[in-house]
C-alpha cells in the first residue's frame, strides 16, 4: 500500500507565501509523476500543478507565475510554495503520485492523498 498526507493547509491571508507538503509512505519502489489539484465547493476538481521524476514542471494557467511546485526525491515529497494568493485558491488541495510498489514495480498505480483545505481571506 501507498499513503500520500498532505499538510500545510490552512487560513490565511493573500499576499503572503504558504507551502503544502505531501509525502508519501509505504512500499514504494520508485514515484514518477507528482501533482497537486484543488477542488472548491461545487466545483470539479482541478489540475494545479505536476513535476515529472526529472523536475519538468506544468502549471494551470490561472496559477502560473504564483505558485511553485517542486519535490524532494529522498524524502518522497511533493510541495506547493503559494505566493500572492487570492480568494478564488480558497479550495481543497490533493496531491498525487504515479508509484510503483516493491511487488509491482513495472505498473504504476495513481495513488491520491485525502486533502488539506487552504482557505484565503483578509
Amino acid at each position: 500500500q501507498v499513503q500520500l498526507v498532505e499538510s500545510g493547509g490552512g487560513l490565511v491571508q493573500p499576499g503572503g507565501s504558504l507551502r503544502l507538503s505531501c509525502a508519501a509512505s509505504g512500499s514504494i519502489f520508485s514515484i514518477y509523476a507528482m501533482g497537486w489539484y484543488r477542488q472548491a465547493p461545487g466545483q470539479q476538481r482541478e489540475l494545479v500543478a505536476t513535476i515529472s521524476s526529472g523536475g519538468r514542471r506544468n502549471y494551470a494557467d490561472s496559477v502560473k507565475g504564483r505558485f511553485v511546485i517542486s519535490r524532494d526525491n529522498a524524502k518522497n515529497t511533493v510541495y506547493l510554495q503559494m505566493n500572492s494568493r487570492n480568494p478564488e485558491d480558497t479550495a481543497v488541495y490533493y496531491c498525487n503520485a504515479d508509484v510503483t510498489t516493491q511487488d509491482r514495480r513495472l505498473t504504476p498505480e495513481r495513488s491520491w492523498g485525502q486533502g488539506t483545505q487552504v482557505t484565503v481571506s483578509s
